[in-house]
């Protein structure tokens, strides 16, 4: 166990953070799932930008790599224009 008060804060934090950044990622993956599974085309296109911006922002904020959520964004994007 750490004996710095500096290190407990820090413990502390750490815990605070991983529970807010676990919640994050687990809302961004509903909402992928929900759109991956939309039917209708209007529906998914009304989404696509929410989830869009959701995937930027925890790429901003280092929850998930720049890259997965271009990769993400491209694929979702395809999926929604080849709904008829």
């Amino acid at each position: 166990m750490a004996n710095h008060k500096s290190a407990l804060k820090r413990i502390r934090q750490n815990e605070v953070r991983k529970v807010r950044n676990r919640y994050y990622h687990k809302t961004a993956r509903t909402a992928l799932k929900v759109l991956r599974n939309e039917e209708n085309k209007a529906a998914a296109t009304e989404q696509l930008p929410k989830v869009i911006a959701l995937l930027d922002k925890l790429a901003k904020r280092n929850i998930i790599h720049k890259n997965k959520a271009a990769n993400l964004k491209s694929k979702l994007t395809k999926h929604v224009n080849k709904l008829a």
